[in-house]
């Protein structure tokens, strides 16, 4: 497949939508970045099942969420991109377990955990995006990560095949999940524990205060833009144990630094943010800038957090 040539595609096969040319880059949260060749939202799991068993193995296929933490690169993405939506959006309580599709909105999880009056799943709603690039990532926030409360996660194959992964296939650690790339993350099951619902209430607003007095919510921004240093790195350079990734942007002069139209925020020095008028590229070499620094300051690499998706 060539550059969203539709027609290597049986689109009567589908229910979903396809779009060739689609501008993933302005519907992402940094609101900048190229288009995908070819995009397709699946009708049901029946229908993507189907997609993933007929789409030629050779050619390149992605899965994104919400895109809350990637750029889309200027040269966009070759191949095809499957979009989650609404289909893969429903959220089911039964006891205290949550039931939901990888399309399903962190935070729309977390409400339901409170109305249901179910404890321990609020650090969702300090998470953007959807439950599947949760799972791929085991995002965490507020102390508590996905390998906490998941006790299953539902997968195609892909050939499209169905299958079922337990806390120990996913191979967790943090920021990091060793389940099989090629895999399609189609829902999870999370469990945490009851509780009343004015206790899960009150750590949930207190949760969406602290994101919006410490978090630049309201700018074109994404999640956290790199990865915080493990114990073991941070005694190799004798540096604190604790010490955050937002800190290593301030030793070495991040908190002034913007590069075109992209600058770390004021607000939290771990959040990079599109002024107005970045490329892609702009937000990729700062942050590359800022591993440099310190780099060549302390001797550490800090890791992406932030995904980069597709051709410069």
């Amino acid at each position: 497949m060539t550059h969203s040539n539709i027609n290597k595609v049986n689109v009567n096969l589908y229910e979903g939508i396809f779009t060739e040319n689609a501008p993933l880059g302005q519907k992402s949260w940094f609101k900048c970045g190229g288009t995908a060749d070819l995009l397709f939202a699946p009708d049901d799991i029946d229908d993507l099942a189907v997609f993933l068993k007929e789409y030629p193995p050779e050619e390149p296929l992605l899965v994104l969420g919400g895109m809350a933490n990637c750029i889309i690169r200027d040269g966009g993405i070759r191949g095809c991109v499957i979009t989650l939506g609404k289909p893969f959006a429903e959220i089911e309580v039964q006891g205290t377990r949550i039931m939901a599709g990888a399309g399903a909105l962190n935070g729309s999880v977390a409400a339901a955990a409170v109305k249901a009056g179910i404890g321990g799943l609020e650090f969702l709603s300090g998470i953007p995006g959807t439950v599947g690039g949760a799972l791929r990532m085991n995002a965490g926030a507020y102390g508590t990560e996905i390998k906490d409360i998941l006790i299953a996660a539902m997968v195609l194959g892909r050939n499209g095949s169905f299958a079922s992964l337990d806390l120990d296939d996913m191979g967790f650690r943090y920021r990091y999940c060793g389940a099989p790339k090629e895999i399609t993350f189609v829902g999870a099951i999370f469990e945490g524990k009851a509780e009343e619902t004015s206790v899960v209430r009150a750590r949930l607003k207190e949760i969406k205060s602290t994101r919006q007095s410490t978090q630049p919510i309201s700018e074109k921004t994404g999640g956290s833009t790199f990865a915080n240093p493990s114990a073991a790195e941070l005694e190799a350079i004798g540096l604190p144990e604790g010490t955050r990734a937002w800190q290593m942007v301030e030793k070495v002069g991040g908190r002034d630094l913007q590069i075109g139209g992209a600058r770390m925020s004021d607000k939290h020095l771990n959040f990079m943010i599109n002024t107005g008028d970045a490329i892609a590229a702009d937000l990729e070499n700062l942050g590359d800038e800022l591993i440099k620094r310190v780099h060549d300051q302390f001797g550490l690499y800090l890791h992406w957090e932030i995904r980069r998706i597709g051709e410069a």
